[in-house]
């Protein structure tokens, strides 16, 4: 037989296969737990509500492993590791990625086929998801009145809680320039982190110092870009986020309660990182030597 005729691949010598005694690959990953945690509430059952509990579940346990790694990103950035910070931070923007990408998955559930399970979510709705709400907080959008949505349950409560009052990952990115000689004002280093950060012209100016000299400065310019990346795509998954709802429920409310796409535009108008969007506009074009303008027809 051909290797384009073989139906069959022996299984190599070797191959474990006493899992009385070994650890197997769905103990390790607790796959009877992970597997059993389906429970649609459809009456009577419709095929496309699976689709949607799993493309829910899938991204919390994508928002956990993004809480785990801007954690670890704070504490190395406290410590003065930047590189290490760093590569946490690429991770999120790969995992970020993919969770783009799954609102694809999303999209194939028509409007006719989400009307049929849709009031089984009674008031369910991504809205009260915590590990979300701790993403934000975590890049900086802090806002308290969100805290009443997780008053229900004590332990998500005091998480946020104690997310509101952590410095967020641009907190302690500003605080890392500061300790390597940048002229951030101390209004922004002592400011209260509970509360929502604002774009500050000292700030804009020291970042202005650092993308005027990216060679001097350039474990700070290379942080400030991995920075613009986590927030454009952030926005990027804001927005596929609006589309795919746009085009499933349209212009109806939220089952949480929220006015629906409206209140999902106005997502995209929020900024993590505002002065590194600010110096953009400050920095100045270069004309090469011996250019005297012209009106651009050549």
């Amino acid at each position: 037989m051909t290797r384009h005729t073989r139906a069959q691949r022996d299984l190599e010598h070797g191959i474990e296969n006493d899992f009385g005694r070994n650890l197997s690959y769905g103990a390790y990953l607790d796959l009877p737990t992970l597997l059993s945690a389906q429970h649609p509430r459809a009456t009577p059952p419709q095929h496309d509500e699976l689709l949607f509990i799993i493309q829910h579940q899938t991204t919390e346990l994508w928002l956990r492993l993004v809480i785990h790694e801007l954690t670890s990103a704070c504490e190395l950035l406290g410590a003065d590791d930047h590189r290490q910070a760093l590569k946490r931070i690429a991770r999120v923007k790969h995992i970020q990625a993919s969770m783009t990408e799954q609102w694809s998955v999303l999209a194939t559930l028509t409007p006719s086929e989400y009307a049929r399970f849709r009031a089984f979510l009674a008031t369910g709705s991504g809205f009260q998801s915590w590990q979300y709400r701790a993403v934000e907080f975590m890049l900086g959008n802090k806002n308290a009145g969100m805290l009443p949505v997780f008053a229900h349950d004590e332990a998500q409560h005091d998480e946020l809680v104690r997310l509101l009052h952590r410095p967020s990952l641009y907190d302690e990115v500003l605080a890392w320039l500061a300790r390597r000689g940048h002229a951030i004002p101390e209004e922004v280093l002592a400011r209260d982190v509970s509360q929502p950060y604002h774009s500050h012209p000292g700030v804009v100016e020291a970042l202005g110092r650092v993308y005027a000299d990216p060679q001097r400065f350039w474990a700070e310019y290379e942080t400030a870009e991995e920075l613009v990346d986590l927030e454009d795509n952030f926005q990027v998954w804001r927005f596929r986020h609006l589309k795919t709802v746009e085009r499933i429920i349209g212009s109806k409310r939220g089952t949480g309660g929220s006015s629906g796409t409206p209140f999902l535009r106005r997502a995209l108008d929020l900024t993590f990182f505002p002065e590194l969007y600010d110096v953009r506009s400050a920095i100045q074009d270069v004309e090469p030597e011996g250019y005297h303008g012209g009106d651009g027809r050549g």
